[in-house]
């Protein structure tokens, strides 16, 4: 009983923090996303979301899966040494795959420039914006990974209130232009890695060389972890910023504004309920799985599953009621026009927390090939409807699609990842515990 009460806090705490950090730096975001409407027009708002979106894909490609892997990974490493040559593995695969990722954006942007003659210099604040977000992802995610949920989330509440604060700062001072909210941004994100690098540096003792064997079988389970994750991190972008692209090519930059700014505030407030969800009851959970306690992880799971679902439910709901209340507090006249859209989208968020969740015992044995399968049929789904809700509906149309696919990725990796095996398993363990009890009696 004292260590289920003790292993009670410690997940109340995790989640205190979690919760402290996605509130904290969602409410700067609502206030910024607010004054940078008022600042620049749907069609500067329009080419930012564009970029960031490029940015996320950078990160969801070339460095999130090495991340993943190290989160996964991390409590098996039980001394000070083995996770330091984890973090070492990580940041190494992280850095020469960003390296690359920058090269591309460079030589893609300075092309884009020349044919289109637009500002090249939008593509270099984007590629200096990508290099932040590696770091800082790379920088908390492992801090999360190993249950340090205070200074995570202290490092990105710090870069969250600095994004919106160094963009509204150079906008005002030079003009609305979508590169200086770009250079806000990752200026923002270099001052807060700065810090945060600085506090979290080992110390001398914890400082240990490691056997070249030990980094390269680490290398080698790194890879095999996060190679499988690149494809599907690439459908899970396409679904879930590809529909921008698609408003862009078929409409206009200032449609894409009006669609991104309704997209950022419901993805946000769902997003952010799930993430702190996902920080409480994942780590948990691969504990729990690592050391061999299935029944354990069983229950955290259905508990974890249980409160996104409740989180979706009441979210959409919310969003039906007050959708033209959190417009005209949020959102600069212009782009009022989103409020119909928001409830649409939030029913898409809502399912797409739970295909996340759904998927993860995949992730708690190290099978991250079959995820492909969900993401794969979730873009094949949005490359299809997107554009055919967008002809026949317009904006309302692409916010539409978003339970269509959203709801076809959950359903599949719900089938693939089949959470309720362990169902069949309990059952089996409690009608061999009777058989074993009979047998005693008799």
């Amino acid at each position: 009983m004292p260590a289920k009460t003790a292993s009670g806090r410690r997940i109340f705490g995790d989640a205190s923090w979690a919760l402290l950090g996605q509130v904290g730096s969602g409410v700067v975001l609502l206030l910024g996303t607010r004054i940078i409407t008022e600042l620049v027009s749907p069609e500067v708002y329009g080419q930012v979301a564009l970029l960031t979106g490029i940015v996320a894909l950078g990160v969801s490609i070339f460095a999130y899966p090495f991340i993943c892997a190290g989160m996964r990974m991390l409590p098996e490493c039980l001394e000070t040494g083995q996770r330091s040559a984890l973090y070492r593995v990580v940041r190494g695969l992280s850095t020469r795959s960003s390296t690359v990722a920058v090269l591309f954006l460079a030589l893609g942007g300075a092309a884009y420039s020349h044919i289109t003659g637009s500002d090249p210099w939008l593509f270099g604040a984007a590629a200096l914006l990508f290099a932040a977000t590696v770091r800082r992802e790379m920088g908390f995610q492992l801090l999360i990974g190993e249950r340090r949920q205070r200074e995570a989330s202290l490092w990105q509440t710090s870069d969250s209130i600095l994004r919106p604060l160094l963009a509204i700062l150079l906008v005002w001072l030079w003009g609305a232009n979508a590169a200086w909210v770009l250079l806000g941004y990752a200026f923002a994100s270099i001052a807060a890695n700065t810090l945060w690098s600085f506090v979290h540096r080992p110390k001398r003792s914890e400082k240990v060389r490691h056997r070249p064997v030990i980094l390269r079988n680490l290398k080698r389970d790194v890879w095999a972890y996060a190679v499988p994750l690149i494809p599907m991190e690439l459908l899970s972008w396409f679904s879930g910023l590809g529909d921008r692209y698609i408003v862009g090519y078929l409409m206009t930059a200032a449609d894409v504004g009006v669609y991104a700014a309704a997209y950022t505030l419901t993805n946000e407030a769902f997003n952010r309920s799930a993430i702190v969800l996902l920080r409480t009851f994942q780590p948990v959970y691969f504990q729990h799985f690592s050391a061999g306690q299935k029944a354990q992880a069983f229950r955290i799971f259905w508990i974890w599953l249980g409160c996104v679902a409740a989180m979706g439910i009441t979210g959409v709901v919310a969003l039906v009621l007050l959708k033209d209340w959190v417009a005209a507090l949020l959102l600069a006249e212009t782009y009022r026009s989103a409020a119909v859209l928001m409830p649409i989208i939030g029913a898409g968020c809502a399912l797409q927390a739970l295909g996340m969740v759904a998927a993860q015992p995949l992730l708690a044995i190290k099978r991250t090939r079959p995820l492909l399968a969900g993401r794969l049929c979730g873009a094949v789904t949005a490359a299809v409807a997107i554009p055919l809700m967008i002809q026949e509906y317009g904006l309302i149309g692409a916010a539409m699609a978003a339970p269509i696919y959203f709801g076809v990725e959950a359903f599949i990796l719900a089938m693939l990842a089949r959470p309720w095996r362990m169902i069949g398993v309990r059952k089996a363990q409690f009608s061999k515990a009777i058989q074993s009890n009979s047998a005693g009696a008799r």
